[in-house]
Order: C-alpha cells, then sequence, then structure tokens
C-alpha cells in the first residue's frame, strides 16, 4: 500500500519544536526526561549480558552470536537490564542501536535502561520506533558530540533534554501494533527475497562447475578425473597442474609509515577484498615506484588472475580476473597463464567451481587461519579440454550467470524498495504523517 494512501489525522498543530514540526492536534510534546527515568540496577548472580544491536535488537548476547566481541576481564559498573527496558547504546545509537530488552540481564554502563517515569502512559515500543526514526534521519549525528569517527555520544542527560513527540499511550501502544504487523510482513517478503538470490546463486555455482567437469556434450565418453572432488571428466580431456601452464607470485605491504612508499602513488596496489569484483577494473589503493622496487612487489599484468589466500573470511579461495596492470599484497596471489592451449578465463571459471575445495584443502594444512601458499597453487591440477571448447564453455558460462545476474539484480532492487517502503512507513506513522487507527 502505497504511503500516501494512509488517511491523516483531521487536524495538525505547530509542536513549537523545529525538528519535530507539525504533529497532530491530540498529540504534545515531551522531553525524555518527563517520559523516561533511566535505572541503575545492581547486577544479579544469574545475569548474562544483553546486547543492543544496530538493528534496534536488544536481547541476550547468546540468542544472536557469541563471536566478534571484546569480554570484559572485570565487568566495572554493569547494570541490571529488565525485559521491556528502553535500551539506548550511547555509542551506537547514531547507527539505530536502540530498542525494548527482551531479556533480563546485565550491560555495561555504556547503555541507559530506561522505564517509564509512570507506568501505563508511556509504551516503550513506540518510543524505540521513534528513537530509531530519529537516529537513522542524522538528527543525533547532528546533536553529537563526536568521539570517535562515524559515532555519537548519546547518553541519557541527551535523550532527557530531547523533546519528543507524545501521542497519547492509547495511539502509542496503535501505532506499535501496526508497525510490528507491517513490519513482520516486510522483513518476510525481503527474507524470501533473499532466500531466492541465495538459490541464483547456487544455481550459478552449478551451471560452472557442471561446465567445467563435464563439459558441453552429455554424450562425450567420461573417465576417471583423478581428481577427488570431480569425479567422471570427457575421456578426450586432460589434467595439467598451474606449474605446468603458468606462473604464480605474490606480493606485499609496504610499510605505513614510509610515506615515500604511499604519498603521489600511481601504481594500483590490490588487497584481497578486490576478489570480490569477480572482474577487477580499478583501484583503491596506489603506491610508489619505489615501493614497488624496494618492496618487491610483482607485476600483475591485464588478464592475469588473482587469487585471496589467507585468513578465516570468505575471500580465501576466491578468484577474480584483473583488466589493469597492478601490484598485490600478501594476501593474494597472482596466476599468469603462458601456455597458448590454456584461456584464462576458462581457468578463472575452474577456480570458482573448485572454492569448496580450495576451502576444505587450506583448513587442513594445519594453519588454525587457514591458508593457501603459492606451492599450493603451482600444485593445483586444472581439467583441460581443448582451446576451443574452453573458449566455448566460457561463452556458455557468460550466457547462463549474464541471465542469473539479471535475476539477482531485480530481486536485490526490490529489497531495497521494500526496506525503503518500511523506513518511509516507520517514519510516517511515528510522527503522525498518517493516522492507523
Amino acid at each position: 500500500m502505497n504511503i500516501a494512501a494512509y488517511p491523516k489525522y483531521e487536524s495538525y498543530h505547530d509542536s513549537g519544536v523545529e525538528w519535530v514540526g507539525a504533529i497532530p492536534a491530540s498529540w504534545k510534546v515531551r522531553r525524555g526526561k518527563w517520559l523516561f527515568k533511566k535505572m541503575d540496577r545492581p547486577v544479579r548472580v544469574e545475569d548474562d549480558i544483553v546486547t543492543c544491536f544496530r538493528d534496534g535488537v536488544v536481547t541476550l548476547r547468546a540468542n544472536r552470536r557469541t563471536e566478534g566481541f571484546t569480554n570484559a576481564l572485570k565487568e566495572h559498573g554493569y547494570q541490571g537490564i529488565r525485559k521491556g527496558d528502553l535500551v539506548i547504546h550511547a555509542m551506537d545509537a547514531f547507527a539505530g542501536a536502540v530498542g525494548v530488552s527482551d531479556s533480563d540481564g546485565k550491560s555495561t554502563p555504556v547503555y541507559s535502561a530506561c522505564v517509564p517515569r509512570v507506568d501505563g502512559r508511556v509504551n516503550p515500543h513506540f518510543y524505540a520506533y521513534y528513537m530509531r526514526h530519529i537516529a537513522l534521519s542524522g538528527l543525533l549525528v547532528a546533536m553529537a558530540k563526536g568521539i570517535r569517527e562515524r559515532s555519537t555520544d548519546f547518553r541519557f542527560n541527551d535523550f532527557a533534554d530531547l523533546a519528543l513527540a507524545a501521542p497519547p499511550v492509547e495511539e502509542q501502544t496503535a501505532i506499535v501494533a501496526f508497525l510490528d504487523r507491517k513490519c513482520a510482513t516486510i522483513d518476510e517478503a525481503v527474507r524470501i527475497k533473499e532466500e531466492q538470490i541465495t538459490l541464483l546463486r547456487e544455481r550459478r555455482q552449478i551451471l560452472i562447475q557442471q561446465a567445467v567437469t563435464r563439459g558441453l556434450n552429455p554424450d562425450a565418453p567420461m573417465k576417471d578425473s583423478g581428481i577427488d572432488w570431480i569425479g567422471q571428466i570427457p575421456a578426450h580431456w586432460e589434467s595439467k597442474k598451474i606449474s605446468h601452464i603458468g606462473v604464480v607470485g605474490n606480493g606485499s605491504t609496504p610499510s605505513r609509515s614510509n610515506m615515500l612508499y604511499w604519498d603521489g602513488g600511481d601504481i594500483p596496489w590490490l588487497n584481497s577484498s578486490k576478489v570480490n569484483d569477480f572482474i577487477i577494473t580499478e583501484a583503491e589503493q596506489f603506491v610508489t615506484a619505489k615501493a614497488k622496487r624496494e618492496c618487491h612487489l610483482p607485476s600483475v599484468e591485464p588478464n592475469d588472475l588473482v587469487m585471496g589466500i589467507t585468513g578465516q573470511g570468505k575471500t580465501r579461495g576466491m578468484v577474480a580476473v584483473c583488466k589493469i596492470a597492478t601490484t598485490i599484497n600478501q594476501h593474494l596471489a597472482y596466476i599468469r597463464i603462458k601456455s597458448p592451449d590454456v584461456f584464462n578465463e576458462y581457468v578463472l571459471h575452474f577456480f570458482v567451481a573448485a572454492y569448496d575445495w580450495l576451502r576444505r584443502q587450506s583448513d587442513s594444512n594445519g594453519s588454525t587461519k587457514g591458508a593457501i601458499t603459492c606451492d599450493d597453487i603451482k600444485g593445483y591440477s586444472v581439467l583441460m579440454p581443448p582451446i576451443e571448447e574452453q573458449k566455448a564453455i566460457v561463452s556458455h558460462i557468460r550466457a547462463g550467470s549474464e541471465a542469473i545476474e539479471r535475476a539477482i539484480d531485480l530481486k536485490q532492487t526490490q529489497i531495497t524498495a521494500l526496506r525503503e517502503y518500511k523506513t518511509s512507513l516507520i517514519n510516517a506513522a511515528v510522527t503522525g504523517k498518517i493516522k492507523v487507527i
């Protein structure tokens, strides 16, 4: 439903607050301190840590994830949190870290645990929606006492002095029920589309894997490949090690403290995140000729492949093709195909198909962090159809992938539109621009 199609209130009045603007005639303006009070509860033995996330969810840390957090050795100043508290994250409120706790527990003193000053006069869930609207519209950043890049210090005193729209509590509750229902429907639609994108990407992976391991002729005689993750391959195909068809090398990171390596640099320098591009046409970072010479950085040529080789992130094992002359850091390796009988883009797709195997193989090398070495890459075997068949396989993959990419792009556009509609709907409801009761 278009937001413009929702009814409006019969009359509005000036709130007297510039950023609040006009509000329904039955609404008032109240400062945060007249609506909520800050609690300072002791921590109980049974309390587990509650986390306020940027998507507005406030829950026990264990309910969402347990990794990626910094655990305090001593919990100085920790406080009790109760189910139903309006929780404001002082450091991340600007990014939407405001919500109502669904659990009892404890939290860092960076959080403000707020409860209605008078029971039954305020619905904390309404103000969770309202404060996230204020935060994500940029108001908190504008008010910020900045303490670090992309963050603000928004503590209870700031909230207490903030002028807020205050509908009658019955309307607050009705708006919350409306938004809960509508947001759940939108979130489910987004979830379905994200699942469809996952299936489309799986379909593309299957398309590539079948093409580079079975070829395009379903009636071709088959033989055992000798490669455990592949099995049967067309009988006329060969298997060749990378060392027999090309060269491999990796790079380094020039010292960041030596400005002569970076200032005024015009040589593209890639880090491992660039493999996400799949086709690399530009760089974000550049080094000088002095850095390239003294740090022994390799020359990566157009049409060379680059592979992520370290870490537990998804880039280890991912491969891209360079379309520019560049150099690389130590987390990437380049592969330059030298054989005239091998099409580099075919090898690219072969390694895309081998991604899961590359992950498993490099995990089993004994490193706790996972790594692929240049020697590993040199020893990898690649299936080799005749060159013309390689090119036909690449053309087949391109055509199929383009159709799948168009479908993915459409789904992503739809997801963006749904999320924008959700944001607009919340903003309109909590500011009284539409009437939902």
